[in-house]
């Protein structure tokens, strides 16, 4: 497929979402940026957190990965949806009550001004190293099939991509972004179907005979039932239930969305929506998975992992579904770079700038404070997409959801600690327990076959990071009369 045809078509695609950024940004303020002034349509926000919480590297990693653990992931996302319950049930009426902009105020009301400090850092260097690893395979596949026939570095490509997603942030902000996110989603879904259903033509299978393929050739497994491995289901299934927890309950990107929702009950459909339309569109996925690794069996590929689907799409198919896949592909890096640079500025702003309690500013320049947070988070971006270049793994999935046990375990110990306890923390040894507990679960996880031999852990690691943060927090606590009124006191 010719480069120049396919680069034509990211920028007829970026002018798209440059429109739309245009209708939907008109005379928007902070509150627009922040929360979309309270209006989001629920159904809105649905479906375009299916693109937010799937990405590229669920587009490109996913499929790669099933020649490898098979449909295994599949186990990680029945975790998701009973994850995604939670939410709904626990999480979203908290918030709600609280009449929260950053979630991370739920913090500083149950636990103090320091905690809430910590939560907020905890979470944008969170989002910041996942938003950016999930970034980086996006670029580095669009550099290698398009950007490199042009002589164009690396950092420049990533440099441009984040100049197109701050021109159609800059203004609107959450309030442009469900409606981009919409957009995105229903490209990158289309992209999925068409993609699968040439692969089945070509092959001259049906769906039944396509699966029963996938079966003689061990690609259709699901359930792990190893118990010393650390893919073994009930590790996986738990792991998947707490990384929802903490990468979209307790992630302000994530929150920022649902709690834009006019009110709980619109926000709670839109959860339990997502929960069910998640299992289903991963199964798609993974089918889409085997069905490209029969494919390269078939013409006796060597592409594998994270190459696979693009090596098929660009070079093994006609030119309109490459066109779709790059497509497709944009459409799974936006919305996962797009909101989390708007959540960071967001989270920075409010939590730790203190921008919305700040009186001696007048509304002009807490805009262009806010615009200026924004630039530098665009910065850090470039930054850390580069790190991810120099150390080039061949799965980033593997290394999103390893690093996500770290940096939100202590999140998810937190908020745990705050809605099931009725103790209050030492305030100024909080950012102390929360910085300990990845250090001892890093140490464990390093010498884990001198510790416990055959049995390994995997993706429960962040279960273990946050009962270590929960048990820190419950030495250095004490019990508090009346929770109640502590969140009272916060809401007025």
């Amino acid at each position: 497929m010719n480069a120049g045809i396919l680069f034509a078509i990211i920028i007829f695609y970026f002018l798209l979402l440059l429109t739309v950024a245009w209708k939907t940004g008109k005379n928007s303020n902070n509150e627009s940026f922040f929360i979309g002034n309270r209006n989001s349509n629920w159904m809105l926000v649905a479906f375009g957190m299916i693109g937010t919480s799937l990405s590229g590297v669920t587009f490109v990693s996913v499929p790669g990965a099933v020649g490898k653990d098979a449909f295994g992931y599949m186990q990680v996302v029945l975790g998701y949806m009973i994850g995604y319950l939670l939410i709904a049930y626990v999480l979203l009426p908290l918030y709600y009550r609280l009449q929260l902009t950053s979630i991370y105020g739920y913090l500083k009301t149950r636990m103090g001004n320091l905690s809430y400090k910590t939560g907020a850092w905890f979470f944008i260097i969170s989002r910041l190293v996942g938003a950016t690893a999930r970034l980086y395979l996006v670029v580095h596949i669009l550099q290698i099939t398009i950007l490199d026939s042009f002589g164009v570095p690396f950092w420049v490509s990533t440099l441009i991509i984040l100049v197109m997603i701050i021109l159609y942030t800059f203004e609107g902000g959450v309030k442009t972004i469900v409606w981009t996110d919409t957009l995105q989603t229903t490209c990158m879904l289309l992209g999925l179907v068409i993609c699968t259903v040439y692969l089945l033509q070509h092959m001259h299978m049906g769906v039944g005979e396509s699966l029963d393929a996938m079966r003689e050739k061990g690609l259709s497994r699901i359930f792990n039932t190893d118990v010393s491995s650390s893919g073994y289901f009930i590790k996986q299934i738990l792991a998947g239930m707490f990384i929802t927890l903490s990468m979209t309950g307790i992630d302000q990107e994530m929150m920022q969305k649902s709690i834009s929702v006019t009110n709980l009950k619109d926000s709670r459909k839109n959860m339990v929506s997502l929960a069910f339309i998640m299992v289903v569109v991963i199964g798609l996925f993974l089918y889409l998975g085997g069905l490209l690794h029969l494919y390269a069996g078939q013409e006796n590929l060597t592409a594998r992992g994270d190459a696979l689907f693009p090596d098929v799409a660009i070079h093994h198919m006609p030119a309109y579904i490459s066109i779709i896949f790059i497509v497709a592909l944009i459409s799974a890096l936006f919305p996962s770079a797009d909101g989390a640079m708007t959540a960071l500025t967001s989270s920075f702003c409010i939590d730790i700038a203190g921008l919305q309690r700040r009186t001696d500013m007048a509304e002009p320049e807490k805009k262009k404070f806010r615009q200026k947070v924004h630039l530098l988070v665009a910065l850090s971006f470039l930054i850390l997409v580069m790190v991810f270049y120099w150390i080039n793994d061949n799965s980033m999935i593997g290394i999103i959801l390893k690093l996500a046990g770290y940096t939100y375990g202590p999140l998810l110990g937190l908020f745990a600690f705050g809605i099931f306890t009725k103790r209050r923390p030492d305030d100024r040894l909080v950012p102390i327990v929360c910085f300990i507990a990845p250090v001892i679960c890093f140490l464990i996880d390093y010498y884990q076959a001198a510790l416990f031999g055959d049995f390994k852990i995997g993706l429960e690691l962040i279960l273990i990071n946050a009962a270590l943060t929960f048990i820190g927090l419950l030495i250095i606590s004490k019990p508090v009369a009346d929770l109640s009124q502590l969140e009272q006191d916060s809401v007025h």
